[in-house]
């Protein structure tokens, strides 16, 4: 796989809520076993680990899968602004993504999510009844803390006081719920958004028949995943769902100031897709 490049095309996916598409980076392998469709994370850590991304489309083309990646409406190389966007919308991206790989590449389809990703995921699993198997990269199990956190940013931003905080965050959740936009470290956040988000959780549909494997990253010394994570992975093994979960030592590359990555990832990557070979 040294020096070799792999072969990438860009396109824009027709379709969805704005006149210019979705944009779509599909990187292919040389002999494609299948293909890995990617689910971006949100606002700037979706920006923040670009790079990883690309490396590990790189990799997996190294070992025979293509890897699709999308920008969902109003972000990255999409057309719209992100003030356009949805929950909804996304899931329609997703949707459109699914019917174009499974029409144009062949061999099995995986899907493949980061942080924030994982949610839009699962709640588009449960509306499509798609079971394809899952590559689950930092997963957000939780949409309201996830939310909640990217709200503070505001707050943060402004330097408020602890007390001129909370009255800050109610009052963005306030203009929220009255179907208003707010503007929050850059980034233009609908009520749409934001009310799509606030209500997702990781979950998978009841019987899910394809394996799933999520990784966490954290320092050398950690062993054990989240307890959030824990938490999900017994309760979809109780449900019969084939699943692993492993921590993986490295930074957290979509949240770093300055670009990072995390090579373990990748690999322990590449392990689960000859797994599925």
């Amino acid at each position: 796989m040294a020096g070799v490049l792999p072969r990438r095309e860009a396109f824009f996916l027709p379709g969805g809520v704005t006149a210019g598409g979705r944009f779509c980076l599909l990187t292919r392998a040389e002999a494609p076993r299948g293909t890995l469709i990617f689910v971006h994370a949100f606002a700037e850590e979706m920006n923040k680990s670009r790079r990883m991304v690309a490396l590990a489309a790189a990799a997996f083309a190294g070992c025979g899968w293509n890897t699709l990646q999308v920008d969902l409406t109003g972000c990255g190389d999409s057309d719209g602004d992100f003030g356009d966007a949805s929950w909804a919308a996304w899931n329609g991206d997703l949707q459109d993504a699914w019917a174009w790989a499974a029409e144009h590449l062949s061999g099995p389809l995986v899907l493949w999510s980061l942080r924030s990703g994982a949610l839009l995921l699962s709640d588009w699993l449960r509306s499509s009844g798609v079971v394809a198997p899952l590559l689950l990269w930092q997963p957000v199990a939780n949409g309201r803390q996830h939310l909640t956190q990217f709200l503070r940013l505001k707050a943060a931003g402004e330097m408020l006081a602890d007390a001129d905080a909370k009255a800050s965050m109610e009052a963005i959740r306030g203009s929220l719920q009255a179907g208003d936009a707010v503007d929050i470290a850059g980034y233009r956040l609908s009520a749409a958004l934001a009310s799509g988000m606030e209500a997702a959780t990781l979950s998978l549909p009841a019987a899910y028949r394809a394996p799933v494997a999520a990784f966490e990253v954290g320092p050398p010394d950690r062993t054990e995943v989240s307890p959030a994570l824990r938490v999900l992975v017994e309760r979809w093994s109780k449900a019969g769902v084939q699943v692993r979960a492993e921590v993986v030592a490295g930074p957290a590359f979509w949240q770093t100031q300055e670009i990072e990555l995390c090579p373990g990832l990748i690999e322990a990557s590449v392990k689960v897709l000859e797994d599925l070979s």
